[in-house]
């Protein structure tokens, strides 16, 4: 019954495609129009990465779906690159990963935890992807702090900020290999007796997926386009908009999909999707991204965030690999991970504005 309800709301794509090509001017419509449409993309890419996952295990369902989530980000970023803006690529790519592992994994903890008094995951598992992303934060903290240093050039943090690229390209390849091959076993989870009454080919299940994420894309890109004027005449700053209200948009799939699996107590494919789109975005989207610019825009892109985003990182990676390290998680974890989120938005709400 819901989930024809939901379908309902697919209305809205034309609206919002419609209103993007016949009144631009009108963000604020533009913004609710294309919002309420990504909430049934949200919800086919959900089910299709279920179906994927219970066929192909937990962790090559996670991967898909933030393969396929981070797709519109990509798109995104890939506009906002060739228009030279740096600073709005950086802060959705610090956004996207502190988004993931707190504001999504926090909802689908407390969201999974409302019904249940535990639920449990794979620890090893959990741990090994948060550790991966304490190195990615470490691939972001080392530019600023060339940046900082006393003789740095622009030329040579260029340089260092593509050789740390190539790093973390094959350190993402090899995690593939972790989680696909050598490894699998660990990001397998359990199987669920009661999904396999689900009809369905896993061709058909690939389709939908793609057919969501492309139309999610489109969606997206429309969305951020009408968000930002009308953040700023909120008077919000420009970081505040790429760090949060950016990111939160961008990850509507993975929010969706992740609360979604929680609530059904496959918390093994809710943390593959959470940390694991996470991971992918540092390890994957942010350097592709640096090696994009050599090629689009005005400018190169380098790795060298400010202080304040790569703070943000290396302390969402650092209480991530606490919640996640002993294979248990409840409501009260998902209400401190929202909470530091809370906190975060709180202190760049208030960075005054551009």
């Amino acid at each position: 019954m819901g989930q024809v309800a939901m379908n309902w709301l697919l209305i809205f794509v034309p609206i919002a495609i419609g209103l993007e090509f016949l009144a631009p001017e009108r963000y604020l419509l533009v913004f609710l129009a294309s919002a309420l449409a990504i909430l049934p993309l949200a919800g086919w890419m959900g089910r299709a990465t279920e179906q994927l996952a219970e066929r192909m295990g937990e962790g090559v369902g996670g991967l898909l779906n933030a393969t396929f989530g981070n797709a519109a980000e990509l798109i995104i970023a890939l506009a906002a690159l060739r228009a030279g803006l740096h600073d709005v690529v950086k802060a959705s790519i610090a956004g996207s990963i502190v988004g993931n592992i707190l504001l999504v994994l926090g909802a689908a903890m407390l969201a999974g935890g409302l019904t249940r008094s535990e639920q449990h995951f794979n620890a090893a598992a959990a741990r090994s992807q948060a550790t991966i992303l304490l190195l990615a934060a470490i691939g972001l903290v080392l530019p600023a702090a060339f940046q900082a240093a006393a003789g740095a050039t622009e030329q040579g943090l260029g340089k260092l900020s593509v050789t740390i690229s190539v790093v973390l390209l094959i350190v993402y390849l090899l995690y593939l290999v972790y989680v696909l091959v050598t490894h699998s076993a660990l990001f397998s989870g359990p199987f669920h007796e009661e999904k396999s009454e689900t009809k369905g080919s896993v061709g058909r299940a690939a389709l939908v997926l793609a057919a969501a994420t492309a139309a999610i894309a489109w969606i997206s890109e429309i969305m951020v386009g009408a968000i930002e004027p009308t953040a700023h005449e909120f008077g919000l700053s420009n970081v505040f908009v790429g760090v949060f209200i950016v990111a939160i948009l961008g990850n509507a799939a993975e929010h969706a999909t992740a609360i979604s699996a929680a609530m059904k107590d496959r918390m093994d494919l809710s943390l593959s999707i959470a940390i694991g789109s996470s991971v992918q975005v540092a390890l994957f989207v942010a350097p592709v991204l640096v090696f994009a610019s050599l090629f689009l825009g005005p400018s190169p892109m380098d790795l060298a965030f400010p202080a304040g985003l790569v703070l943000m990182v290396l302390l969402s990676a650092v209480i991530t690999a606490q919640v996640a390290g002993d294979g248990r998680s409840d409501w009260l974890k998902g209400v401190q991970l929202l909470a530091v989120y809370l906190i975060f938005g709180l202190a760049f709400f208030f960075l005054p504005s551009a």
